[in-house]
């Protein structure tokens, strides 16, 4: 499974949208940098998504997060893609990892490489349906939405699947890591 965290800010995010000639569409904004924070992983094979909010990023949501993937599967064994971020390489974590007995094992991207965690492209998606154009007053109004797009994508992994998990034209990226 792939993994990664996001911060779904509350200033809109403009694209690309079709408008009446001489009649551009306005979108208000507050100019602040309110949002909601994210983790989410992407199970490659099954398409679930375990994913939860948080108030910041620290290893401590990061453990916690971990702990609700694993009890999301109890048994065999976790392989989790990743990136380099600090808080996946925090200390804090060490006993948790001895705890699992190696059932959980950590991947690590190489740098800058972005596009091969598909995690990516759910807050891609996620943006794009929720964010993008919109104007919202409240980072509650953001949770909602955040929390209706999640709970829908699930109700279809199959979906999931089919928009995030392509299939690599080589696996020499994968070899290398």
């Amino acid at each position: 499974m792939f993994e990664d965290e996001s911060m779904i800010r509350d200033y809109q995010a403009l694209q690309y949208t079709w408008f009446a000639k001489g009649k551009q569409r306005i979108i208000k904004t507050t100019g602040k940098h309110r949002g909601v924070k994210l983790l989410a992983t992407v199970n490659y094979v099954t398409g679930e998504v375990v994913w939860q909010e948080e108030e910041q990023y620290t290893a401590v949501e990061f453990l916690a997060f971990l702990r609700k993937v694993t009890a999301a599967y109890p048994t065999g064994n976790i392989v989790m893609i990743l990136d380099n971020a600090r808080i996946h390489h925090a200390k804090l974590l060490e006993p948790f990892l001895k705890e699992m007995g190696g059932r959980l094992k950590f991947i690590f991207l190489p740098p800058y490489s972005p596009q091969l965690n598909v995690v990516e492209g759910l807050w891609k998606w996620l943006k794009s349906d929720v964010i993008n154009n919109v104007f919202y007053h409240k980072v509650e109004e953001i949770r909602i939405n955040i929390r209706a797009f999640m709970k829908n994508i699930m109700q279809d992994p199959v979906k999931i699947i089919d928009r995030l998990c392509v299939r690599m034209e080589s696996n020499a990226i994968w070899e290398n890591l």
